[in-house]
């Protein structure tokens, strides 16, 4: 069974929301923060073109003005189905440890595509996994200090600094969202 790229699931998560083009999609990789994917056309079409062939999206050509014609690609049941499968997925420490960027990804198309309680739902899954992530960073640290290098203990440090910023983040994001659902 094949495997859908993390620069896939970005996709299916931008035409689960609207019909784009390959130059539209490539536009917004280009000018917004999800351009930590290549909006090169050696990434993009390749792609579309796997997620295709995978029935994942549908391209169509629509009539146009110019002289090009414009695919126009639109997810299919498949690829929602698939696209909402991989957002549902448990966290696991190994996420937290080596998925970061994933795990971001699959919250940013959240609401769209599982809702609002579902995104509550994951930020508290991710704050639990981190909850429990970084008192053993601490412990590594208060047990190894003295054996590591200057450098080895600020960096740990700043690891653990980091993950204490994403814990914060995920209990002010749990709030938000607590404070809309209040809102008449």
């Amino acid at each position: 069974m094949e495997t859908t790229s993390l620069l896939g699931y970005a996709l299916l998560g931008l035409l689960h929301h609207q019909p784009f083009s390959g130059y539209d999609l490539r536009k917004i990789f280009s000018s917004s923060p999800i351009g930590g994917f290549s909006d090169s056309p050696g990434a993009i079409y390749p792609a579309l073109r796997r997620l295709q062939e995978r029935g994942l999206v549908r391209g169509v050509v629509e009539p146009s003005n110019g002289l090009r014609k414009r695919r126009v690609f639109r997810i299919t049941p498949k690829g929602s189905a698939s696209l909402k499968a991989w957002q549902g997925k448990a966290i696991v420490r190994d996420d937290i440890i080596h998925c970061m960027g994933e795990l971001l990804l699959r919250f940013a198309f959240m609401d769209r595509t599982l809702g609002a309680q579902r995104a509550q739902a994951f930020l508290r899954e991710f704050a639990r996994e981190l909850s429990s992530y970084i008192p053993t960073l601490r412990l590594h640290l208060d047990t190894h200090e003295s054996e590591m290098p200057l450098s080895g203990r600020l960096a740990l440090e700043s690891g653990i600094q980091g993950y204490e910023a994403q814990l914060q983040w995920a209990r002010e994001s749990i709030a938000r969202y607590e404070r809309r659902k209040k809102k008449p």
